[in-house]
């Protein structure tokens, strides 16, 4: 397939730029994939779909504020860090803005959240492939335990705001956000509450939870003109025994798996036994990408938000509405087009789609 063909044009007054008021208030849209049929609801009705024996799946990964800014030690010209991945004690490959002006031996000193110098350095290595530069943090026993205090939340840069604001702390979290990691949040888990979990568990729907960290790629386009051609990022995962024992009983005895967010559902279908198809625990890396046509072996339903055109994330939307086909696409872009009319709101704060 044709990477143009998972193009779209969307208003930019659609992107959503703050969250919901409350997290359960976004809007719903709702695809019946049998039937092409589509319903428009609010989060909090999402109970009404799911029935007692479902196995409701989460991404419980935690957003890291990797976000740094500093200056250079020698010019005074300012720098944006967004640290990418780590490879020792205080190395770490990492985005830097304006990339020209961080040539090998740069030294860059921290501000802290609030603006101000501290005493730690960042001195530029090395460079790589991707445009990414490695820098060694000194001044400093552990630049990631310090984060809290230095960094920011790396909000997606269709966010237009020069710094988080402080609710972002919060709503740019999951509920149930725990082992930090992501650089961005698994945005379908936004809109969850403890009353709703907690309602979703008393219709006797199994909630259960695994790890994956939302990796820089999230926010990539596929530039490949053809899908085949496109090199699909890498991001680690934690599937528990526990999770993975109670999803492979849910398929024995016939019960859904409904995969919250586009990161579950690829932690679910990278973590399936290619023979038997059961999941297999443990912790690992992945760079599945899934797209038109593809089979689903462990995933039933999909909840997710409303994603950018020509992104990986559609493209595996794209291929769930319709498994094994093509035509996924084409109901999709139908989808979106309906809510556009509608004026649903897009991205990391925007509302919600269920594919049922």
């Amino acid at each position: 397939m044709q990477t143009a063909q998972f193009d779209y044009f969307l208003p930019p007054e659609l992107v959503a730029q703050v969250p919901a008021i409350e997290r359960d208030a976004s809007r719903l849209l709702v695809l019946n994939r049998s039937s092409g049929r589509l319903e428009h609801r609010k989060f909090r009705d999402l109970p009404t779909y799911l029935q007692p024996g479902d196995v409701l799946v989460l991404n419980n990964s935690r957003v890291v504020p990797t976000r740094l800014h500093g200056s250079n030690l020698t010019t005074g010209g300012g720098f944006e860090l967004l640290l990418v991945r780590e490879n020792g004690l205080n190395d770490w490959w990492s985005l830097v803005k304006p990339g020209k002006r961080a040539r090998i031996g740069t030294e860059i000193g921290l501000l802290n959240a609030l603006g101000k110098p501290v005493n730690v350095r960042a001195k530029v290595l090395d460079t790589n492939e991707d445009g990414h530069r490695r820098l060694r943090f000194s001044g400093v026993e552990n630049i990631r335990t310090s984060l809290e205090d230095l960094g920011q939340l790396p909000l997606p840069p269709y966010i237009q705001r020069d710094r988080p604001e402080p609710q972002d702390r919060q709503r740019y979290q999951t509920v149930f956000a725990e082992p930090a990691g992501s650089v961005a949040a698994p945005t379908a888990g936004l809109h969850f509450t403890p009353e709703l979990l907690a309602e979703i568990r008393a219709r006797g729907i199994e909630v259960h939870f695994i790890t994956l960290h939302v990796g820089l790629g999230t926010f990539a386009p596929v530039k490949a003109e053809i899908l085949t051609e496109h090199r699909m990022h890498e991001e680690r995962f934690e599937l528990s025994a526990t999770a993975a024992q109670a999803i492979n009983l849910a398929k024995k005895e016939h019960r859904r798996v409904i995969a919250v967010g586009t990161t579950t559902v690829r932690v679910l279908e990278s973590s399936a036994s290619p023979q038997s198809g059961e999941l297999i625990h443990g912790a690992g890396s992945t760079n599945i990408f899934i797209y038109p046509p593809r089979n689903f072996r462990v995933v039933d339903a999909l909840l997710t938000n409303f994603h950018l055109p020509r992104s990986t994330l559609l493209m595996l939307v794209s291929a769930f509405a319709a498994p094994g086909q093509t035509i996924g696409r084409e109901l999709v872009m139908k989808t979106y087009a309906e809510a556009i009319r509608e004026r649903y709101r897009f991205f990391s704060y925007g509302d919600a789609l269920l594919v049922l």
